[in-house]
């Protein structure tokens, strides 16, 4: 049965939610003072947006026409991509992370007309590039640099340009959104991938749109949250969010600075909060540490509370009512230990949203029993992020939940993750060859993502595709299953990767995480010391290796680590080793890393 989505366009859905709910609160940015939010109302974001809206008329950009933005998550991030579509215009999001020659690769593939750009030195990326389309820099922050080959202006100031164009017209904005179908393009995202030039993915304003009603069906945002919203919004995850956020009216906290977050979700007191599996990780890694590090009775109590919130989640999993015992055992359990970890996320989380990439059960499992249960989802860029995930109390740990809205699903012969939908993108652009290699013959989108479908619709993703490893012995190996268990099972890590392509046995690269690997050396002969000091130990190479021991218990044999390398630093997206949304990329690991991986295939082992 079709959904019903009754909007024709973004700006469609943005301006009636104006209309609707002018006087509510819409969007936060932080005080100068971190002391909490300070909010807009709708109608206050639909004045600026129609401002910059009229302000990009002015400049030439009209139906379709690309317009960039270089910049970090935060309020005027969200108020430029609103007046650009609503000027008709299509985003072009580049991350703030990404380098000189791929930021003006982006801008120049997508012909982008505009580029809004954070600050003078994100804009100072494009200097000297070849950019014959782009006619103007807008600056967030900054002041316009007369003497630029290229045109620059404040945000400010095409805001002033806009009202007064309004002034004049003020029908203009209206009468340009009333000609945007849902056919048109809202979006170019240009996919940071593991490999190779990103590809830009043209996005659809009739597939947002779906996204923005199919989230609101699955119980995920109610009008009453609070977002908190710090993810990428150069990335899809953080645009369907956005989208969410419009058709429901959620008011939204924009605050992209992640160093922060953590401090200031006690302050924001969100109940709502969706992340990349690393945030939670992290917050898992200080939990286990913290009560390790206090030893004695706390860290015996923290034991107990965790084993009686996994004896829950097993027999809530199940469909199995608690027994009376129980449920006292966890109200203590929730009191002495799992109140302190809620207070930790601002103690009225509602719903916690994981994807981008892999969750590892065991974490989600520990979540779970601190009555703090993370709803896994799945998606791609080429699919508006959103297509799966786990409804609000009916989570099942392991899974990506159930389809959403009326997209289809498919599992092909060789396991591959097929879907067609609305919110599935038009092409790839300027790319017709490999637009035509990503589709079925009847329509549906490859994913390169392996899964199965249970009989309720719940889909378990296996791996990758492209990043199953084949050991030399001929056995499938699924890399990113194994680190998923190993990141739940030393609370220091920050990434693993598994090695093992046509290799005859399996071995593993491990970075640990900077805090809980200072908390770890404190009071010993290592504290204080620098972190690559501390890592490249020999005490931190043992206390790893006890953890791959205990990993190989639970592996196949042909799957298990005979040999494990603690890395002097963590990967990083600017050496090629991490993309923006914090997937690894494999290949850039195994390039930067290779004497390390070479010395542990030395000698020889029994071919498995």
């Amino acid at each position: 049965m079709s959904l019903d989505v009754p909007y024709r366009s973004i700006p469609d859905m943005f301006l009636k939610r104006v209309a609707a709910s002018a006087d509510r609160p819409a969007f936060a940015h932080p005080a100068p003072d971190d002391s909490g939010p300070v909010w807009l109302t709708w109608e206050q974001v639909g004045h600026r947006a129609k401002a910059v809206a009229a302000g990009l008329h002015g400049l030439g950009v009209g139906p379709e026409d690309p317009v960039a933005i270089l910049a970090g998550t935060r309020l005027d991030w969200v108020i430029a991509d609103l007046g650009i579509m609503c000027a008709g215009g299509a985003t072009t999001t580049v991350y703030p992370t990404t380098e000189p020659d791929d930021a003006a690769y982006i801008i120049g593939d997508s012909g982008s007309r505009v580029l809004f750009a954070e600050d003078p030195a994100q804009a100072a990326k494009i200097a000297g590039a070849s950019l014959p389309a782009l006619t103007h820099v807008v600056l967030f922050d900054g002041a316009a640099d007369p003497a630029a080959a290229v045109p620059q202006l404040t945000l400010a100031e095409l805001e002033e340009q806009g009202a007064r164009a309004l002034a004049a017209d003020p029908e203009l904005i209206d009468r340009i959104v009333a000609g945007i179908g849902p056919e048109h393009v809202a979006t170019l995202i240009y996919t940071s991938g593991t490999t190779g030039r990103p590809k830009g993915v043209e996005l659809l304003h009739g597939g947002w749109c779906w996204e923005g009603v199919v989230q609101a069906e699955t119980g995920l945002l109610h009008r009453e949250d609070l977002h908190y919203l710090w993810l990428p919004l150069s990335h899809s995850f953080g645009k369907t969010l956005l989208c969410g956020g419009i058709h429901v009216g959620v008011p939204t906290y924009v605050d992209g600075r992640v160093e922060k977050l953590v401090d200031l979700l006690s302050v924001v007191k969100p109940t709502l909060m969706c992340g990349a599996p690393r945030v939670f990780e992290k917050v898992y890694n200080k939990a286990v540490t913290t009560a390790q590090d206090a030893g004695g009775a706390k860290a015996k109590i923290f034991a107990w509370a965790v084993a009686v919130g996994k004896e829950k989640v097993a027999l809530t999993q199940a469909g199995t009512p608690l027994p009376a015992g129980l449920r006292l055992k966890y109200a203590i359990a929730e009191k002495l230990v799992f109140s302190k970890l809620q207070a930790r996320l601002g103690g009225r989380i509602r719903v916690l949203v994981s994807g981008a990439a892999p969750l590892s059960p065991d974490i989600a499992t520990f979540f779970a029993a601190a009555n703090l249960p993370i709803s896994e989802g799945y998606g791609l860029t080429e699919t508006s992020a959103g297509n799966f995930v786990n409804r609000p109390g009916q989570q099942r740990i392991g899974t990506v939940g159930q389809a959403m809205g009326d997209l289809e699903c498919r599992i092909d012969t060789d396991g591959e993750i097929l879907l067609r939908g609305r919110p599935v993108m038009r092409g790839y652009h300027n790319l017709p060859e490999e637009t035509a290699a990503a589709f079925t013959e009847d329509g549906f989108f490859r994913t390169g993502d392996i899964g199965s479908l249970d009989a309720d619709g719940y889909l378990r993703i296996t791996d990758r595709k492209k990043d199953l490893v084949k050991t030399s012995g001929g056995k499938y190996i699924a890399p990113s299953h194994i680190e998923g268990m190993f990141k739940a099972i030393c609370p220091y890590v920050s990434q693993a990767v598994v090695i093992g392509q046509a290799r005859n046995y399996c071995t593993m690269l491990v970075t640990l995480d900077p805090d809980a690997i200072a908390g770890w050396a404190a009071g010993g002969p290592l504290a204080g010391r620098p972190y690559a000091e501390v890592v490249t130990s020999a005490q931190a190479q043992a206390m790893v290796e006890e953890y791959v021991g205990q990993l190989n218990a639970k592996l196949n044999r042909w799957e298990t680590i005979k040999k494990v390398t603690v890395l002097p630093r963590d990967l990083t997206i600017e050496q090629g080793e991490m993309t923006p949304s914090m997937k690894i990329k494999r290949r850039g690991v195994e390039t930067n890393f290779a004497p390390q991986i070479d010395k542990m295939y030395e000698g020889s082992l029994a071919e498995l």
